[in-house]
């Protein structure tokens, strides 16, 4: 009767194990990076740039205006939240950065999309 209780325990302890193990592997996200860090050139105020701080603050510059908010992020899906803008009028710049609504990372870019789903750009880390 005890060594079968301790076939059956034994048995037991190696399913969950094996059930532990394959969570791991089948996790949402487990080998997408952190969006965390910055993303275009931040040390050039006329480039597009954004910094995704740890706790869930962006901020960043579309190459004129600065732009501020909140992200979360879902495997490699990053939403960008309550995002705000300084509006200054920007001659000869491009502020497509400002449209963002959503990000994807790929390895070391992250793509950007507007409200639509619309691809609008790219930051590289």
């Amino acid at each position: 009767m005890v060594v079968r209780l301790h076939r059956v325990a034994g048995a037991t302890l190696l399913l969950a194990a094996a059930a532990l193990l394959a969570s791991c592997a089948d996790s949402p996200g487990a080998s997408v990076p952190s969006v965390e860090g910055s993303w275009g050139d931040v040390s050039d105020s006329s480039a597009p740039s954004l910094d995704f701080a740890a706790g869930g603050r962006v901020s960043g510059t579309d190459g004129c205006n600065r732009l501020m908010g909140h992200w979360t992020q879902d495997g490699a899906t990053v939403i960008l939240i309550d995002m705000a803008s300084t509006m200054m009028y920007c001659q000869e710049i491009d502020t497509w950065l400002s449209a963002a609504a959503t990000a994807e990372i790929d390895g070391e870019t992250l793509a950007l999309f507007n409200e639509n789903g619309d691809p609008i750009g790219t930051l590289q880390r």
